[in-house]
C-alpha cells in the first residue's frame, strides 16, 4: 500500500514538469487557434485527446504514484487560476493568451482575408451562422469571431432599430 502513495522522484520535479507542459500546451493551443470545443472538427478534437496522451508522461515521468497524481493537478489548477487572473488584470496578458476578436463579416460581405487568417473557409462560416438562425448574409451588419471561440453577430435590424430608438431619445 506505501508504493502507492510513494514518489519515483522529489516533489518539485512534478511541480516543474507540470508547468512546463502547462504553458507548452497552452501555448501550442493558443497558436492553433480561436474554435471553441464545440465548433472543433474532428481533426482537432482527435489532436487535443492525443496531446493530452502524448504530454502525460512528461508530466509525470513514468510516475503512477498518487501523490504525484495530486501534485500534477494541484499544479494544472494553480496555473489554470494564474492564468484566468492574468487575463482579468491586464488586457496585455489577455491579448497574448487569449487573443484578439476577428471581424469576418462586415456589412454583409465576408472578409476573406480574416477568414484565412483564422483558418475558416466559407462554407464553415455559413453553417456557424446558420446554427444561430442566420440563413442569409444580407442581413449581417457584422459578425466577429471572439477570442473565446464564438462568433457573435449583429444584424442590421437590430443597428436599424437601435438607430431608431437613439433617434427618439429611447435608451436601448
Amino acid at each position: 500500500m506505501d508504493q502507492v502513495w510513494r514518489m519515483s522522484f522529489p516533489w518539485w520535479h512534478f511541480v516543474l514538469r507540470a508547468a512546463v507542459v502547462y504553458i507548452a500546451i497552452l501555448f501550442l493551443l493558443r497558436i492553433g487557434g480561436k474554435r471553441e470545443i464545440g465548433q472543433m472538427g474532428a481533426g482537432e478534437f482527435v489532436a487535443i485527446l492525443l496531446i493530452s496522451n502524448a504530454v502525460q508522461n512528461s508530466m509525470n515521468g513514468g510516475d503512477n504514484s498518487i501523490t504525484g497524481g495530486m501534485i500534477i493537478s494541484s499544479i494544472i489548477i494553480v496555473l489554470s487560476v494564474l492564468i484566468a487572473y492574468l487575463t482579468y488584470k491586464s488586457r496585455k496578458w489577455e491579448r497574448v493568451i487569449q487573443g484578439t476578436p476577428a471581424l469576418l463579416i462586415h456589412q454583409g460581405r465576408i472578409l476573406h482575408k480574416n477568414l484565412a487568417k483564422e483558418l475558416l473557409n466559407t462554407r464553415e462560416l455559413k453553417m456557424l451562422l446558420r446554427r444561430q438562425g442566420i440563413h442569409d448574409l444580407r442581413e449581417i451588419e457584422e459578425a466577429v469571431l471572439e477570442s473565446s471561440g464564438f462568433i457573435s453577430v449583429t444584424r442590421k435590424s437590430d443597428v436599424a432599430q437601435n438607430n431608431n430608438a437613439d433617434s427618439r431619445g429611447e435608451m436601448a
